[in-house]
């Protein structure tokens, strides 16, 4: 059985979805997905997006000559416009693969600086190798020790209660989308915004 859900079993109440103190509104809104996309031949139309800061909230056709670059290889693709990574469903892969090549857009390879960081909150045990470890893997894209510990401190809380709270009980992996959907139900719209900007600039930064 996964650490957090034993830990959960051991709780009086296991279905009250608070062990972490979220509130109705927040297990109301944090599981909000990453919108939809629908691939044309040169355009990208994204709809339903839900992180208010982003260029293409709420829905925006976005052209070809936009897109910097464009990831088929992560969980879920991507696609680059400035300084920004927009999230395309998983199930467009192949159609998003075509995109690319078809308007000769350039490949980039996605860092995983989001998923180390949040490797702590997985529905699984964290060890003293696995911290060193991940923090090995940080400091090589120029995320250093102080930097991590700034970081987890902030988004601690919020992604106990995604994961748990909600019934997510996810172990294989957390990134970059899932801490914008866990933290946009805590600040205000200033204050994700800023958050949302700061959160893009971890997830591109190389060495």
């Amino acid at each position: 059985m996964n650490f957090f859900k034993s830990l959960l079993k051991s709780k009086e109440n296991p279905k009250t979805g608070a062990l972490f103190g979220s509130t109705e509104y927040e297990l109301k809104n944090m599981l909000c997905g990453i919108g939809d996309s629908e691939i044309f031949e040169s355009t990208i139309k994204i709809s339903n997006y839900p992180f208010e800061p982003s260029s293409v909230y709420p829905e925006k056709e976005i052209s070809a000559n936009e897109i910097n670059s464009i990831c088929t290889d992560s969980y879920p693709p991507l696609i680059k416009v400035k300084d920004e990574v927009i999230f395309i469903s998983r199930e467009y892969f192949e159609d998003l693969k075509n995109f690319r090549e078809r308007n000769k857009i350039p490949p980039f390879e996605a860092t995983r600086n989001w998923d180390w960081l949040l490797e702590p909150y997985l529905d699984t045990e964290y060890t003293e190798q696995t911290d060193k470890r991940l923090n090995d893997l940080l400091s090589k894209n120029g995320i250093l020790k102080d930097e991590i510990d700034s970081i987890r401190n902030e988004v601690r809380d919020q992604m106990y209660k995604y994961n748990f709270d909600t019934m997510l009980w996810d172990w294989g992996g957390l990134g970059l989308a899932d801490v914008l959907a866990a933290m946009r139900v805590k600040y205000n719209k200033a204050q994700f915004a800023e958050f949302y900007k700061r959160a893009m600039e971890i997830e591109v930064r190389t060495k």
